[in-house]
């Protein structure tokens, strides 16, 4: 991954108080968008996200900054390198992501709860760990070979920062948001 600028949530928020104008994107799936976010971010799912087509939408000039967001880092890390690869270096990502800025008290935009998709990727790899454990030992010791790939699918993800699993999960139509508008709160 390319080293990128950061700004903690508090500096964040400075700036946004200063220069309402800012470009604050959330690559958080649609659905975890809806559950929690920023006031002032704009969503553009990691599993979608095509820079040029975010800047030219949002109308962002060369000179200016763009921020991004997620639950704790890591996506809006791989969202920064999808920028600078195609030629953008005004790139910042939010230190802790809406995890850090809700703990720092700043106020967020909810709506619905939804299991945040780091969650339903541990939910599925035991699943699917238990399941093939089951069919080795019911219908045949082959079926050991589900636990192990997934084992290897998390070693993979934890060694490259990289989850298939997730990239799936986040295309799955639970976790593409629903039609309920969020409501205002402040934590």
């Amino acid at each position: 991954m390319a080293a990128v600028a950061t700004i903690t949530p508090l500096s964040l928020k400075a700036l946004y108080d200063r220069e309402q104008g800012i470009h604050v994107f959330d690559v958080r799936t649609p659905a975890e968008f809806q559950s929690l976010h920023f006031p002032f971010a704009k969503p553009a799912p990691l599993e979608a996200l095509k820079p040029k087509e975010v800047v030219a939408q949002a109308g962002i000039g060369n000179a200016e900054t763009i921020y991004l967001s997620c639950k704790g880092g890591t996506r809006s890390r791989l969202a920064a390198d999808k920028f600078v690869k195609e030629g953008f270096s005004n790139v910042c990502v939010v230190e802790g992501g809406i995890d850090a800025w809700a703990a720092a008290g700043l106020p967020v935009v909810g709506g619905r709860k939804v299991i945040s998709l780091e969650r339903q990727v541990r939910i599925a790899a035991g699943s699917l760990v238990i399941l093939g454990l089951a069919l080795s030992y019911a219908v045949s010791p082959g079926f050991v070979g589900v636990s192990a790939f997934v084992g290897c699918g998390l070693v993979f993800a934890g060694i490259t920062d990289t989850c298939g699993m997730g990239m799936l999960l986040a295309r799955m139509p639970w976790n593409q948001g629903g039609t309920e508008p969020p409501k205002a709160c402040s934590q």
